[in-house]
């Protein structure tokens, strides 16, 4: 059975994200515009959409640059 390649793909940038979030957490970043916040009694949580996709952007054009 062959699996979709946009389904790899997103996998790999949600999983991307994942790993990157924790990294920002302790940067101690500000949330930017677009960014996901859950703010309650005990929770505070937060989903750096902005900066997963721009991660997601500049990696694979850097890796683009690299290889020429």
């Amino acid at each position: 059975m062959r699996v979709p390649a946009f389904l790899i793909y997103a996998v790999m940038i949600v999983l991307g994200a994942l790993a990157i979030s924790p990294i920002f957490f302790l940067m101690d970043v500000d949330a930017m515009p677009g960014d996901i916040v859950i703010n309650q009694q005990n929770l505070h949580f937060q989903i750096p959409v902005f900066y997963s996709l721009a991660t997601s952007v500049s990696l694979p054009l850097l890796f683009c640059c690299w290889r020429r």
